[in-house]
């Protein structure tokens, strides 16, 4: 079912594609739009270790990410894009990818992969309306309900098609998704029959909201399906000399498809901001209600960005969980030859159950990173989790470096 409705809407896409390539003027022709694209070299080696309290081996990991392909120039409107994507570890797998079976390691995700990334064609014949069709990368909002998880070294993507429409300052996506190819590489990739909404309103500076709708069905993860529909709000200002920004979002999340609980929970997030040179202060509110047997989930975000880096809470607990977190982060100004754009941050978090109140630890978070070359980016990063009954503490601590072309 969900293969036919893929095909369906391709055909319609290639057809309109063929349609308009047809209608409009060549600006270029193919050979020409083909020597005139970029290729895609980027590579990134990591190193990440995790002490883990219930478990007696450290887990320790060398990884090598290698992405390789190209993107084509564009004739009359179309444009194509192919990527491979490959991670090895450099060491003897001393941790537990998820998929490797050696769970006397704490998990680090980043299971050993060969794999296209990214496979896709997309069609902009106007500023009002573009296509893409194939595997691609998708980024909604802050990617909290969808993103790419791109902190782990095999990129979350996704097998879909996707319209986009412009209205003056209003814009909309919608897409069809067959396939999930999550970041443990193709083992656990989930069967998709989904629909993402999401409808942008890009006003002034100080107010822009998005809503959204996205109806998740997996038929080899029907615990996953849900459908999803919520508000986010964005806003920036000037207090002085003083840079102010705000966030707040609203969702409601309920069974949908195959999914056999019956759930209906929400979802509060807010956050406020202020930066006066160098300095940003930003202090953040998350909560995902639970009910006792099952939580508030975002299966598709970019889940390490978001209720601190040490990875506990990935899987929303059934009593659901409040994380109230505070940060600061440091650019200064100051840069060198080799070293720039330097950024430090250190955040606190704060969690406990959404049902019931109980402690769930706390946990602090430290990063490092800045360009060596406009190509090369270094970083060092800490997370420190002081765990609580159920939930053993833990830190990891990563040091790596990413070449991009």
């Amino acid at each position: 079912m969900a293969g036919e409705s893929l095909r369906a809407l391709a055909a319609g896409l290639a057809l309109s594609a063929a349609c308009g390539a047809a209608s409009a003027q060549e600006a270029a022709s193919p050979p020409a739009a083909l020597a005139a694209g970029k290729p895609i070299l980027e590579i990134r080696q990591r190193y990440e270790h995790v002490d883990q309290a219930n478990i007696a081996r450290d887990g320790e990991a060398l990884t090598v990410r290698l992405r390789l392909g190209y993107e084509t120039g564009v004739w009359n409107g179309l444009k194509g894009l192919v990527e491979f994507e490959g991670v090895a570890d450099l060491l003897d797998e001393d941790y537990n990818s998820t998929i490797n079976g050696k769970t006397q390691y704490p998990v680090i995700g980043d299971p050993e992969v060969a794999e296209i990334n990214r496979l896709q064609v997309s069609w902009n014949p106007s500023p009002a309306f573009g296509a893409t069709l194939g595997r691609q990368r998708i980024n909604f909002d802050d990617q909290r309900f969808v993103g790419s998880a791109a902190w782990r070294q095999d990129e979350q993507t996704f097998d879909a098609v996707r319209a986009d429409l412009a209205l003056g300052k209003v814009k909309g996506s919608l897409v069809y998704v067959d396939r999930v190819n999550r970041v443990f590489a193709e083992d656990l990739d989930w069967k998709s029959d989904s629909w993402l909404v999401n409808v942008a309103y890009a006003g002034p500076e100080a107010f822009k909201a998005a809503l959204f709708v996205y109806a998740l069905d997996f038929s080899n993860a029907p615990g996953s399906s849900s459908l999803t529909s919520g508000v986010r709000v964005t806003g920036k200002a000037k207090a002085g000399s003083v840079a102010l920004g705000y966030a707040a979002s609203y969702a409601r999340q309920s069974d949908h498809a195959n999914n056999p609980a019956d759930f209906d929970l929400d979802y509060w997030a807010a956050e406020v901001s202020g930066t006066s040179g160098m300095f940003t202060v930003r202090g953040a509110y998350e909560s995902f209600e639970g009910n006792g047997a099952r939580a508030f989930q975002t299966p598709l975000g970019t889940l390490h960005a978001f209720q601190g880096w040490a990875d506990v809470f990935l899987t929303t607990p059934p009593n659901g969980l409040e994380d109230a977190n505070v940060g600061l982060t440091i650019k200064p100004a100051w840069k060198a030859d080799h070293l720039f754009n330097i950024e430090l941050t250190a955040r606190y978090h704060s969690f406990e159950a959404q049902r019931g109140g109980a402690d769930l630890g706390d946990e602090f978070n430290l990063l490092a990173q800045a360009a060596v070359t406009r190509q090369i980016t270094v970083l060092a990063k800490w997370a420190d989790y002081d765990g609580a009954p159920g939930f053993p503490s833990r830190q990891r601590f990563w040091l790596g470096f990413e070449f991009k072309l």
